[in-house]
This record gives C-alpha cells, structure tokens and sequence, in this order.
C-alpha cells in the first residue's frame, strides 16, 4: 500500500529507547552506583528522581517541542479538556499500578526477609492514600466538584512521591508527603496547561516529574535519620536538592538534543489527517474503537 514496513512511530520509539539506555544508567550510577551523589548522601531508595522525575522532564522536553494537539487551545490560548476513551479503564489502571508498587517500593530493599519491608509498604499506601484524598478534596474546593480523573492522578502522584524515602521516613512524614505532592500535582498541571501552553495528556510532568521532585526533597526533610525535623539541620536537606536539580538538568538537557535531532530528521508529528483520524488507522491499518466517531468542528493544523 505504499507506507513503510515498520511505522514511523515505530522507529521513533527505537531511536528514543536506545538513547535513554545510554542516559538512564548515568543517573542511577550517580546514586546508586558510588558516584558523587550517593558519595554526598542522596537518598532516593526506589527512584523517585532516578526513575518517575527522569521521565517527567523528558516528557516535558517531549512536550513542548512536540506541540499540543489540535483542539486543544482556542483562538484566546484557553485550555479546552479532550477526555480519554474510557475513565474506568483509566481507574483500573491506576489501580493497577498501586497495587504493583508494592512490588517496586518494598522489593527494592533486593531482601524477602528483610524487615523493613514492612514499614515500606505502610509508607508507600499512606502517600497513596493522603495523596488521592487531598487532591479529592482540593479539586471539591477549587471546581466545585471532586475530579475523578486528577484524583486518580493523585494516587499516582503520592506514589511516586513516597518512592524516595519509603525507608526513611515514618508513617506519619509518608502521610504529610502525599498531601505535599497532592498540592504539586494539582498546582503543577495547572501551570504547565495554563502558563506554559504545554499539553500533557496524561499528566506526566506533573506526576512523575514535579510529584518525583517534591519527594525527593522532601525526604530530606522527613526522613528519621537526618532530616530537617529530627534534628539533621539543612545537611540532607541541600543533598537532596542538588540531586533534584542535577537530575532535572541532565534529563531536560539530553532529552531537548534527541527531539529536537528527531524534529529536525524525521519529524516529530504526524499529518492532520492521521492526527483526526488516529494512528490506529493510520500507521496500523487496524481500528481499536469502531465505534469511534470524529467531533465536528476540531481545527485542522496548517
């Protein structure tokens, strides 16, 4: 039918892949690895800044050379919502993934028998659950109405908040961290919509990247063994925020290089056409909703 054996999608995901194989393992030597942030003390058990914050700064290095869809602003720059298919596909998901973090927060500790698996488990449900409550009721305040979908995302914030000092903290520092990341998450997404212009469908800057970000920091204000509040002084407190900024600015840095070597090669985008009618069609030759109708009168991109 005239279009490639592999989609262009495809070969993106390629390019992308094994670049982040060569950028990942840097920043996990440099805290995990003896490099001179675990040298400094930077606390990040499970990979708060190393894992979700690398993945919401390249999301918003991603992002915004990347452009919002269309539809997406008015002609005033006013931020119009493009619901997902399906919230309780979204919900499971979520759940999903909550109950998976089990597995990626205690088994971090590389130990079945370990004792601490047990207080890591009890921190990283209360974040959780601190933080999807919060946001409930932030949204309730703000709106006027609970919001499903940024509760939701408040799970998912909370959680990634807590995977940096899931072992240091106690339960009640995990409790007041999911509401910190709640505030983030809420505040946050509203910026990046709002301020920046940016479009983040999913909410991936404002969980893993701002969410990763507060965690890590703010472990160095909870932790038992050397934060700010038992009696640690500012020492862990600046390590953390060292690593939150090197981190944010070796990602940001590396990820802006790759699409922007895509854009220019490549391209980042698709045509209007394949953006209207979905890359199931085009790209695929497949339709995963057939049900799925086009709203009139979205703009077509020049």
């Amino acid at each position: 039918m005239g279009r490639n054996i592999l989609p262009v999608s495809f070969l993106k995901d390629i390019v992308y892949l094994n670049l982040k194989k060569r950028s990942y393992p840097i920043r996990g030597h440099r805290a995990w690895g003896g490099g001179w942030l675990s040298e400094k003390g930077f606390v990040d058990f499970a990979g708060s800044s190393v894992v979700h914050s690398v993945g919401g700064w390249a999301a918003l290095a991603g992002a915004s050379l990347l452009g919002p869809r269309m539809g997406k602003f008015d002609a005033e720059g006013k931020a119009r919502a493009i619901p997902g298919h399906s919230l309780t596909l979204g919900a499971l998901g979520v759940f999903i993934l909550w109950f998976g973090w089990f597995g990626f927060n205690p088994g971090s500790s590389l130990s079945g028998t370990d004792s601490s698996i047990g207080l890591i488990a009890v921190t990283t449900n209360l974040a959780a659950a601190a933080s999807a409550v919060s946001v409930m009721f932030i949204t309730w305040i703000k709106y006027g109405r609970p919001d499903v979908s940024m509760t939701l995302n408040g799970v998912l914030g909370g959680l990634v908040a807590i995977t940096a000092g899931c072992a240091s903290v106690t339960p009640l520092g995990a409790v007041l961290i999911g509401v910190a990341a709640s505030i983030a998450l809420v505040f946050g997404i509203e910026f990046i919509e709002k301020v920046l212009k940016i479009d983040d469908p999913v909410g991936a800057i404002g969980v893993h990247g701002v969410c990763g970000a507060t965690g890590t920091i703010l472990t160095g204000v909870f932790a038992a063994d050397g934060g700010l509040l038992y009696g640690g002084g500012f020492s862990l407190l600046s390590v953390q925020l060292l690593g939150v900024a090197a981190i944010a600015l070796w990602t940001l840095s590396m990820s802006f290089a790759l699409f922007s070597a895509i854009k220019a090669t490549i391209g980042l985008r698709v045509s209007s056409e394949d953006e209207l009618e979905g890359l199931d069609r085009h790209e695929h030759l497949v339709e995963a909703y057939g049900d799925f109708m086009l709203k009139p009168g979205l703009p077509v991109r020049e």
